[in-house]
């Protein structure tokens, strides 16, 4: 069986891959060895977002009253939440294998590993083994959460977010092991859902690598929530008594809980594959080492996605794909990280693009910034959801948008107003002369950016 292109892993870098290289007529063999959508589809993006949607409906239910709605005692049926979560997934998954097909895409369920120049051999889930002729190849092989030996991770009481997806019940007490973006999601789903949640954090805020003002608000937002943060804090091992569990800290405190969450980061999946006998440069964190044409140096092997180590998120590895493929059929185009939004879906969300205020630090840039509250946007008010902001830097020499930041409602669909001015280069003074719609939460943006210049009219 011979093919124009060979990837091997199914998520949203890989299918992404696959039909792109279809529809430029090219033949295609995506191979995978679970399921199409990968982390983000199965175990990741879509189902956390199905839990926050309960999380956010039952909220608005407690809040009711406030609007002059009277609602009886609410209850939460969380098996019930959890087979929607796994119907939403389910057809989202059945929507890819249809595209696959459209795009005739053959589709191989399997574990692949190179086997020489431009083979790849697949041992088949069904048994039996397949051999594929390609004349490139493109690795989309993601991660898997990562794990310590001493916190005792088994799958039941000590779980990573695969198993959290999962639970049939809501915990009483949970323990969450670092307070990064998937921590804080959860944090925020389990607390309101009623359970007593601490994040434990070994830096010295959550959320370290967003906005500042950023973290800061949400470190605020969520002790509010009743969430439990410690920072600073390193956990030495967990210990298992009975239905319970407890870390030892640092030091000698301990805390006790139901279940243990562990969300550390994410391990890259290379192991298997084949690549140091194909000659494939890895990093020292496991990555595979691509150039700006997502290439690895190995003529006819690509690698996009989680693995290639640059930013882990399911926008990146499609766009990836997308430059990937261009560079395979001829169109050569290099890969652009400088504009990236990033999406937190907790309660309030959180999104960011381009430069923080530390990495401005870093890079010697004083920037001029406009910040406005969602307490003063009219939209918010009617809503009822004031927490938050948005902050704009900017460039004080050229008045371009160097980064937007905000924390509160419809974060995640606001920056990508952001996302689009900073991608067609333009000036703060040019986004004040976009017409923004009233009342929206958008004449938020509008408002930062002319807080920029002193001229905000709301605040």
């Amino acid at each position: 069986m011979s093919y124009k292109v060979v990837i091997i892993g199914g998520g949203p870098g890989g299918y992404v891959a696959a039909i792109r290289a279809a529809q430029m007529g090219a033949r295609v063999a995506l191979v995978e060895k679970d399921e199409v959508g990968g982390t983000c589809l199965n175990w990741g993006c879509i189902p956390t977002k199905a839990l926050v949607a309960g999380a956010e409906t039952l909220h608005k239910i407690r809040r009711a009253e406030e609007f002059g709605i009277r609602v009886g005692e609410v209850s939460i049926d969380y098996a019930r939440l959890v087979e929607r979560k796994d119907t939403v997934v389910n057809k989202l998954v059945s929507g890819v294998h249809y595209l696959l097909k459209k795009n005739k895409v053959e589709f191989i369920r399997g574990t692949a590993k190179l086997a020489g120049p431009g083979k790849v051999v697949v041992s088949l889930q069904d048994g039996g083994t397949a051999e594929l002729a390609a004349e490139n190849i493109i690795l989309a092989t993601g991660t898997r959460p990562a794990l310590i030996d001493a916190f005792g991770y088994d799958g039941e009481r000590v779980i990573t977010s695969n198993e959290a997806l999962s639970l049939k019940e809501i915990p009483d007490a949970l323990l969450i092991i670092g307070g990064g973006v998937v921590g804080c999601e959860f944090a925020c789903i389990f607390a309101e859902m009623g359970c007593r949640v601490t994040i434990a954090e070994a830096m010295p805020s959550i959320l370290p690598l967003i906005e500042r003002d950023a973290s800061r608000q949400m470190q605020t937002l969520l002790k509010r929530k009743g969430i439990n943060i410690k920072t600073k804090v390193k956990i030495e091992k967990v210990e298992k008594s009975g239905d319970k569990v407890t870390a030892i800290l640092e030091g000698g405190d301990t805390i006790e809980a139901d279940k243990i969450l562990i969300s550390i980061g994410r391990v890259m999946n290379t192991s298997g594959l084949g690549l140091e006998e194909a000659g494939v440069r890895l990093g020292q964190r496991g990555e595979v080492l691509v150039d700006e044409h997502l290439a690895t140096g190995v003529p006819g092997i690509y690698a996009i996605g989680d693995i290639t180590g640059k930013i882990q998120l399911a926008h990146v590895a499609s766009a990836q794909a997308l430059v990937a493929v261009d560079n395979i059929m001829g169109q050569p185009r290099q890969m652009n990280y400088d504009v990236v939004p990033n999406c937190i879906f907790t309660m309030p969300e959180v999104a960011g693009v381009g430069l923080t205020t530390q990495q401005c630090e870093e890079k010697g840039i004083k920037p001029r910034v406009g910040k406005f509250p969602f307490m003063a946007s009219g939209k918010a008010a009617a809503m009822g959801e004031t927490d938050g902001f948005v902050k704009i830097l900017a460039d004080p020499a050229t008045d371009k948008v160097l980064g937007v930041h905000i924390v509160g409602p419809h974060a995640t669909d606001l920056i990508a107003e952001a996302a689009l001015a900073m991608e067609l280069g333009a000036t703060v003074e040019q986004m004040t002369q976009v017409i923004h719609a009233h009342p929206t939460l958008a004449e938020s943006i509008l408002e930062a950016a002319e807080a920029v210049h002193g001229r905000a009219i709301h605040i």
